[in-house]
């Protein structure tokens, strides 16, 4: 059974190791399993889990974990996105395949960077059409230019990827581009591109721009590393910024969600912008510290200097952020 995603929030899932930098399975599923029950939805191998320093069966290993922790957990409808971008075209449709056997329902794919200055316009749509059209699952684009070489893929760029293959899903831009994600959503939403190629979920890739996207660019939801530490605040200000468009400018409550929308995004724009700098190392230091879990990376990636995290967790932003999670927690 193949899930469809929905809009919403996910979360790439930090990949946990032991003291030997072997995978801990246990933990991983446990707080997969912790954040889905929260409404913050899976994706695994991605770039906050270390994708590139897992090997392919390691990365079938985490899906086939993932899978059986929500099934276990009566989470059955929750969807897992996988990374499956390894470089070449052939590569990448080999563990698309593979991971969808282990249980994904969707492929996230970044641009091949490694040649990324022989790759033109049209050999980067040719990556992603090839990978989509022989891919068993759903594709997602994954734009981030930080991680692929410099590429940066432009809207029209996109819309020419989605127009070409109906397997095509959706894409994430961590690039942080609004105007971007505005044109991609009002390029896939008339009825002739739905008609052609069904739904197609535009999300951001921080969680610092979530009502902006939401409510200005009609945005699906985002895909961001701070879901690991502030689910609760991050779903809530989705939550509200997508009642913003159910609703008239006239009706009463309208003003009185906008304004605690707002007041929600300046909390947790201030963590993101501190903790998306910090890297991977920090949001796993963070995790053990509050969780008991995480603090481990794998070489080449180093540990999180005490100095450092004890530096984020005196940030007023910080506090101000670990209270309204906190007060979030306790309402339930």
């Amino acid at each position: 059974m193949v899930r469809t995603l929905s809009s919403g929030c996910y979360a790439p899932i930090p990949t946990f190791f032991d003291a030997n930098e072997e995978l801990d399975v246990d933990t991983f599923s446990r707080h997969i399993v912790y954040l889905a029950k929260l409404g913050m939805y899976p994706v695994v191998a991605g770039s906050m889990g270390e994708a590139h320093h897992l090997t392919p069966s390691e990365r079938k290993t985490l899906i086939i974990a993932a899978r059986k922790a929500l099934d276990d957990a009566e989470l059955v409808d929750v969807p897992i996105i996988a990374g499956t971008g390894v470089g070449s075209t052939r590569g990448t449709i080999e563990l698309s395949r593979e991971c969808a056997e282990a249980g994904a329902d969707c492929a996230i794919v970044i641009a091949s960077g490694y040649y990324a200055g022989a790759l033109n316009k049209e050999a980067l749509i040719k990556f992603f059409v090839d990978v989509a059209d022989a891919s068993p699952i759903p594709v997602m684009i994954y734009n981030y230019p930080g991680a692929s070489g410099g590429i940066d893929l432009d809207s029209d760029t996109i819309l020419e990827i989605a127009n070409r293959s109906s397997n095509i899903c959706g894409v994430k831009l961590t690039c942080g581009a609004v105007g971007k994600l505005t044109r991609i959503t009002g390029g896939v939403s008339n009825m002739a591109f739905k008609t052609k190629n069904g739904e197609f979920l535009t999300l951001g890739g921080f969680a610092d721009f979530i009502l902006p996207t939401v409510l200005g660019a009609q945005a699906q939801g985002a895909i961001m590393g701070l879901g690991n530490l502030y689910p609760r605040a991050i779903v809530k200000l989705f939550k509200l910024s997508e009642s913003l468009l159910s609703l008239s400018k006239s009706d009463e409550k309208w003003l009185s969600i906008l304004e605690q929308a707002l007041e929600l995004q300046t909390v947790v724009s201030t963590a993101d912008a501190i903790y998306g700098p910090a890297g991977i190392a920090a949001t796993k230091a963070t995790l053990q510290l509050r969780r008991g879990y995480g603090g481990n990376t794998r070489l080449p990636l180093l540990p999180c200097p005490k100095d450092k995290l004890d530096a984020i967790e005196a940030n007023e932003g910080i506090k101000k952020a670990n209270f309204v999670e906190k007060s979030l927690s306790e309402s339930k």
